[in-house]
């Protein structure tokens, strides 16, 4: 069999186990992020001087919320789109106690470890939850768009190493159950909406608005 066949089959075989794995995820899917975008925006949510930052950005700063104030994380600095540097992994994010309303992760955090020895156990993602939790404001609303198990999105880039489900939020960082909370996290959001876009999962978390 050439080369070609081989490639032509590979992805055949990954388009039927892609469709078979939309039955096991039980949450609404959209096509349109619109729909997610303006339920939460700075106009509907009647946010004035509004400020949102965006972790990992890469070149741009995302502002799908519609912020007055736009910032940015990644591993390259560039001050004057109003990106900071840092690691996310080991370091923590840049900025005050309650300086957002938004933050906002885009194909980002399956590139966050769960787990380092460094020499120290430490679990980065919850303590990524963490540094989330603090820099927002009471009612500040963080957003996930990242690939989500068993989609193949998950697995097969080699830099993915934290692979999320619809489960993730809802049962180690919400209001109800907080299971992340044996694991350092020190917060507690309320899970606002999840669906499924193709092979990715929105999440819209919610800090409360009587955080002290």
């Amino acid at each position: 069999m050439s080369f070609l066949k081989k490639i032509r089959r590979y992805y055949k075989t990954l388009k039927l186990l892609n469709s078979a794995c939309e039955t096991l995820i039980d949450i609404p899917q959209i096509d349109n992020l619109e729909i997610c975008y303006k339920i939460f925006d700075s106009n509907a949510l009647s946010l004035e001087d509004s400020s949102t930052l965006d972790i990992g950005c890469g070149d741009f700063p995302k502002n799908p919320f519609k912020a007055q104030n736009i910032y940015g994380i990644d591993i390259r600095e560039n001050e004057a789109k109003g990106i900071k540097y840092a690691d996310l992994t080991i370091e923590e994010i840049p900025f005050e106690d309650s300086t957002f309303d938004y933050i906002t992760a885009h194909d980002f955090l399956e590139h966050i470890p769960r787990i380092l020895y460094a020499p120290n156990r430490k679990f980065p993602f919850v303590q990524l939850m963490n540094e989330i939790y603090r820099t927002l404001k009471p009612s500040g609303i963080f957003f996930s768009h990242t690939p989500i198990y068993p989609f193949s999105a998950a697995f097969r880039d080699p830099t993915h190493v934290n692979i999320l489900t619809e489960e993730t939020f809802p049962l180690y960082f919400d209001d109800k159950h907080t299971l992340a909370k044996m694991y350092g996290f020190n917060g507690v959001f309320s899970i606002r909406y999840q669906a499924r876009r193709g092979m990715h999962l929105i999440s819209v978390l919610q800090k409360p608005s009587n955080f002290l």
